[in-house]
């Protein structure tokens, strides 16, 4: 139950939930068709609308996709995204290093494994688990690879998900990790938004569609049961049914040997939530903030808070980290003791257990540093932890543990990267010296013409706001560089420092320059600047954006012209308010799997979910101050709008390609000019389901940024 993967933010960062392949429909205030002329692009695979999306397409790719400078571009970053040279990055079970790898040869991936004495080696040797392209060939399908989880201490029995489309909708079939297949008659589930959780080898917990009102409004489970094998999944006991109106429920079993446990959780939105103990058949609630995270690990409590929490005669102020003894919790005490606490510059972005100690990942202004904090040994109580700095991370850099072994030592993997630093993979073995490095990424690009800074800029409300610039060193402040502005604003999710070889080739290599705007409503200061930019204060974000714009021509780095925009999700939104609040600053703007039709929003896919982030415009009140930010209806047929290019996909079951469709269609109805649209059939709310689809839309993205930019 790690607060820090905790639901809210792997349905924000796209981690696996599963989701069905169609379009959902209006469940009240339907429009009529007069009232909105583009409602038929709503219905995801109508024949009419996958006519006008072909029609789209082909102006799109005739456009920016038909040259031998876009061959060029793309092949560039094929090259990155299919090198042998990239780390190999891997998870733990047992024995066995694992890792899921896409290359040419492999577009839809191999899973596989290998152990650490051959994975320090240079060219380790692979044991295949499984490949996904030969189980295509042989079963005619397009299966994606959506992860798996595998039954410990053992791992031999997993539970595999694999998306038709590359959405979030998936199968779950049960993998054999001794024969390496999948089980003859094992478990398994048809494609569905489907949360699943081993419970032991023949009973699992699954929340599922199991029929017609079995999904919340936000199109996810809302009945959680205990699954035994061998019996119909219909009989299947019910331990928890939620409200339609909840936002999802989901069951699971923490399996630490010797510490298991069973909770239900139920998200009534994406910041809130109620968490149950469940033993013996009975549920005891968790009686912790509803906005609070939990995690149970070992016998101790962890509690993330969003918001300040007065009790046992202490107050504990929104960012903080907090523990005490899980059972002496559950026993009525509220004895917390503080492992973090934030400051005006500092957040906890993330944290990790080993098996004896805790990593805090603390961002101080949006750069990383690492803690190690250990519990006191045979306490009756939290007590004192003990505190130590882990070795500094170089500046502009970001340092994320990507793996631990909590059940059975105290290893770390360490991933060290920026702007201009590809990645090191490092392990280590907390008490045992500094960590190694296991692999390194070579450069894709030449750095060393390149400067990364840090600025900041004073907002319309008076907050600073942080951004990142990585640009030539001898770049002329006289207002001409082609700038490329990024960012995302939403859901308490941090921009921080990455390499990537993909944006050092096909726009700094070509003398651009590019920039990181961590506005408010990301994570990057703590909650606080997330709840700064929420419903009625969303626009804060759009303002923070348009500051960093405004202050990038300020300092002569670029000016409107030759200044472009881009962003993804609820980036898309921010780039729907930009086009429509701020056209004057930009000279062009991409909007990618984008957020536009604010009124509809909760009635599409998934977007009943981010009522706490935006409001509900079905209630007139919030719709009074949602339609100030909702791109669709703020279209003027008399404004003069940048060049703008939608990019979105027919199988994104998460925000769902109708708003992209709309917003094209829309503008075109108004004969607004340099309007361009391209939907990708698979990949899910991403660019690509494979390296050579994300490679031909990343290209098109930034190929059309830089004629637009000139």
């Amino acid at each position: 139950m790690n607060s820090k993967t905790s639901l809210w933010l792997a349905l924000a960062l796209g981690i696996t939930l599963g989701g069905m392949n169609t379009a959902h429909a209006a469940t009240t205030d339907q429009p009529a068709a007069s009232d909105d002329p583009y409602l038929w692009l709503e219905a995801t695979h109508d024949a009419r609308a996958m006519d006008w999306v072909k029609q789209q397409n082909a102006i799109t790719e005739k456009a920016f996709a038909s040259s031998a400078g876009f061959d060029h571009t793309r092949n560039q970053i094929l090259e990155v995204l299919d090198s042998d040279a990239r780390i190999p990055y891997v998870s733990r079970m047992g024995e066995y290093l694992y890792n899921f790898w896409q290359d040419k040869t492999h577009p839809r991936g191999l899973w596989r494994r290998t152990t650490l004495a051959e994975y320090r080696k240079a060219d380790p040797k692979w044991e295949t688990v499984l490949d996904v392209d030969a189980l295509n060939k042989a079963e005619g399908k397009r299966w994606v690879f959506k992860g798996a989880q595998c039954l410990k201490p053992a791992y031999t029995r997993c539970l595999l998900s694999l998306s038709p489309d590359g959405g979030d909708a998936v199968t779950v079939r049960e993998f054999d990790l001794s024969s390496k297949s999948f089980v003859k008659d094992g478990l398994e589930l048809p494609i569905a938004k489907t949360q699943v959780g081993w419970i032991d080898q023949d009973h699992i917990y699954v929340g599922t569609d199991f029929g017609p009102g079995s999904m919340t409004t936000s199109s996810y489970p809302r009945i959680a049961k205990e699954w035994t094998r061998g019996t119909p999944l219909a009989t299947a006991p019910t331990i928890y049914e939620g409200k339609p109106t909840d936002m999802l429920v989901n069951a699971y079993r923490d399996l630490t040997p010797g510490f298991e446990r069973d909770f239900v959780q139920v998200s009534t939105d994406f910041f809130h939530s109620d968490t149950y103990l469940r033993k013996d058949g009975k549920l005891a609630k968790l009686d912790i903030p509803s906005d609070a995270s939990a995690d149970a690990h070992r016998e101790w409590l962890l509690v993330t808070l969003r918001s300040p929490w007065t009790v046992g005669g202490a107050t504990y102020p929104n960012g903080a980290l907090i523990t005490m003894k899980f059972d002496d919790f559950m026993a009525g005490k509220r004895a917390f003791t503080v492992l973090f606490k934030p400051d005006a510059h500092t957040a906890l972005s993330n944290y990790a257990w080993t098996q004896h100690h805790l990593i805090l990942d603390v961002l101080d202004d949006v750069k990383s540093r690492l803690e190690v904090l250990t519990p006191p040994e045979n306490s009756a109580t939290a007590g004192d932890w003990k505190r130590e700095a882990m070795p500094g991370a170089p500046a502009m850099s970001t340092v994320a543990v990507t793996d631990t072994d909590p059940d059975h030592s105290d290893e770390y993997w360490l991933t060290v990267t920026g702007f201009l630093t590809p990645p090191t993979l490092e392990r280590g073995v907390l008490g045992q010296g500094k960590a190694e490095t296991i692999k390194h990424q070579p450069a894709f690009f030449d750095a060393s013409k390149f400067a990364v800074s840090q600025h900041f800029v004073t907002s319309k409300d008076g907050t600073r706001v942080p951004y990142f610039e990585i640009a030539p060193k001898n770049m002329k402040l006289d207002g001409s560089n082609r700038t490329l502005l990024y960012g995302y604003g939403g859901f308490e999710v941090s921009l921080q420092p990455f390499y990537s070889g993909s944006v050092g080739r096909t726009w700094l290599d070509r003398g651009g320059v590019y920039v990181i705007a961590n506005i408010r409503g990301g994570g990057e200061y703590g909650p606080a600047w997330h709840q700064a930019a929420l419903q009625a204060n969303r626009p804060k974000a759009y303002q923070d954006f348009a500051a960093v714009a405004e202050d990038l021509v300020k300092r002569g780095i670029t000016s409107a012209k030759h200044l472009g925009a881009e962003g993804g999700s609820n980036g898309g939104l921010l780039m729907g308010n930009m086009l429509t609040q701020y056209p004057q600053l930009f000279g062009a703007i991409a909007c990618e799997v984008p957020l536009l039709d604010m009124k509809r929003y909760i009635h599409l896919d998934a977007g009943a979910s981010w009522i706490a982030e935006y409001g509900n415009p079905d209630d007139p009140k919030q719709w009074s101050f949602i339609k100030t930010f909702s791109p669709y209806q703020n279209l003027h047929k008399e404004t003069h709008y940048p060049p703008v290019l939608f990019y979105t996909t027919t199988s994104d079951d998460r925000v769902g390609p109708a708003q992209a469709r709309k917003m094209a269609a829309k503008m075109e109805g108004m004969d607004i000019p340099n309007v361009w649209f391209y939907e990708n059939l698979e990949g899910g709310h991403g660019a690509g389901a494979d390296n050579k689809q994300s490679a031909h839309m990343h290209a098109m993205v930034y190929d059309f940024l830089w004629d637009k930019l000139k």
